[in-house]
């Protein structure tokens, strides 16, 4: 976690090293809290008025928010990458980030839901299913992008078709 230290924490948030210390009497606690506060900014990025217009422009916007693209969301992706290379030795924090998995797959699920309904989505397209692809996706493309930069240029074309394959339409029926 050499992402995240109390002086890198005073730094960025212009708080004196003691405060930042007496605040946080752990690192353990320190991580904790800088998970919070990203998990926060993307629960904001969610609450935009999710879906809309259409369930895929949403997501493709929630996926390119979501990748290193400019300084900020370079900070919080590798704050990100440090956190969950840690959660396998940290039982409190994996906790935390499985919570945080399920809150946000359950949201896309309901998202897909109305999508169907609505007919925007194909019947077939299983909630979970497009809930987890968009996720691993949006990491791991999050992940390339820290060790091999691109402009959002680049990028929206790539998030968009992968988006697109994971969003299809419904069928229209055959003409007669």
């Amino acid at each position: 976690m050499s992402a995240v230290t109390f002086r890198s924490v005073a730094a960025e948030s212009g708080w004196s090293l003691g405060a930042v210390q007496k605040t946080f009497p752990t690192k353990e606690a320190l991580v904790r809290a800088t998970l919070a506060y990203a998990q926060s900014s993307i629960a904001v990025r969610l609450s935009a008025d999710p879906g809309r217009p259409t369930l895929r422009a949403w997501l493709v916007e929630l996926v390119l928010a979501t990748l290193p693209l400019d300084d900020a969301r370079r900070s919080a992706c590798l704050i990100g990458v440090a956190v969950s290379d840690r959660a396998p030795f940290d039982p409190e924090l994996a906790a935390s980030l499985a919570a945080w998995d399920a809150d946000l797959r359950g949201k896309l699920q309901l998202l897909a839901g109305r999508a169907r309904s609505e007919g925007e989505l194909h019947p077939d397209v299983d909630g979970d299913v497009l809930a987890r692809a968009v996720l691993a996706f949006a990491a791991g493309v999050a992940g390339q992008l820290l060790y091999e930069p691109r402009d959002e240029a680049h990028v929206r074309p790539l998030v968009q078709a992968t988006v697109a394959a994971l969003t299809p339409a419904p069928t229209a029926p055959p003409l007669e």
